[in-house]
């Protein structure tokens, strides 16, 4: 979500502000979750070996323990995140006050499972400052870039270079995503941001594209860039956790079918607006 506060903050527009983002964000999430659900569903029905059941003797939890189990651990951080974004749609705290209930929140969390001390608040703290210094320096660098981009000219060339094509609107769409999402490949995702939107935002608007449509497309290209080599950061997970005798190259090869769910899932947000537009007009009447 981090990625849709930077976004909202860049481009300043009433359409792409963080509330409308977060509720233009519910239906995308869902789709891709459903999406790769149904990947894993039929993989494992075709090869039951991939996805075993659990060994009937290690199976000794009952019904109830179960249930209690799952309670325990999904709801007190569901209720969490429904009340953080569930403030912003609301129209009852802005991102900042609902990111400083969140951080309540999660205190209170951690004190209820016995895990709240000094030497978490200042891993937590520290872990908060990096990430604040670093998304700071990535705003400095990338403003200085499009101020001078800009300023010469640059905006101005590559809207003439692609609203001159003798296209579709589509194709111009089309150019722009594979450039973002080929910049995803090498670039972190906060920089390309600061590099794109305020190229790529004018452009879109000369096309008659959704400004929030637009950003959401932009921001699901750019998740995909989590899962493409050589800097994918999800790709260093899931090598930290995986087996010993997995190589990088096996979890390369294994992303594929993935990296192409999320492209999948991409275009149908590009044909079917209403996926993502359809929420934001019914939370905020228009």
């Amino acid at each position: 979500s981090i990625m849709l506060v930077v976004y909202g903050g860049l481009t300043g527009l009433k359409e792409t502000s963080v509330g409308n983002l977060f509720a233009g964000a519910i239906l995308p999430g869902l789709l891709l979750s459903g999406l790769y659900l149904g990947y894993v569903a039929v993989r494992c029905g075709l090869n039951p070996k991939l996805g075993p059941p659990i060994p009937v003797e290690d199976r000794t939890a009952t019904v109830g323990q179960k249930i209690a189990m799952t309670a325990k651990s999904f709801v007190p951080p569901f209720g969490l995140i429904l009340t953080v974004m569930g403030t912003i749609l609301a129209g009852v705290a802005t991102p900042t006050e609902a990111a400083a209930l969140g951080c309540l929140g999660a205190m209170v969390l951690a004190l209820f499972n016995k895990k709240l001390n000094g030497e978490v608040l200042k891993l937590a703290c520290e872990a908060t400052l990096r990430t604040t210094a670093m998304i700071m320096l990535l705003f400095i660098g990338g403003k200085m870039f499009s101020v001078v981009f800009l300023s010469m000219g640059g905006g101005d060339v590559v809207a003439d270079l692609l609203l001159g094509m003798d296209v579709n609107e589509y194709v111009v769409l089309a150019i722009m995503m594979a450039v973002v999402f080929i910049m995803g490949m090498f670039i972190d995702w906060a920089a390309i941001l600061l590099v794109v939107v305020p190229i790529f935002t004018p452009i879109a608007s000369d096309l008659g594209f959704n400004p929030l449509w637009f950003a959401m497309l932009v921001c699901v290209n750019l998740q995909t860039s989590f899962l493409t080599p050589p800097f994918g950061y999800a790709l260093f997970y899931f090598k930290g956790v995986a087996p010993p005798e997995y190589s990088m190259g096996d979890i390369y090869r294994g992303i594929i079918p993935f990296v192409v769910i999320q492209l999948v899932g991409l275009a149908i947000m590009m044909f079917v607006p209403e996926i993502i537009t359809w929420l934001p007009d019914v939370f905020f009447g228009r």
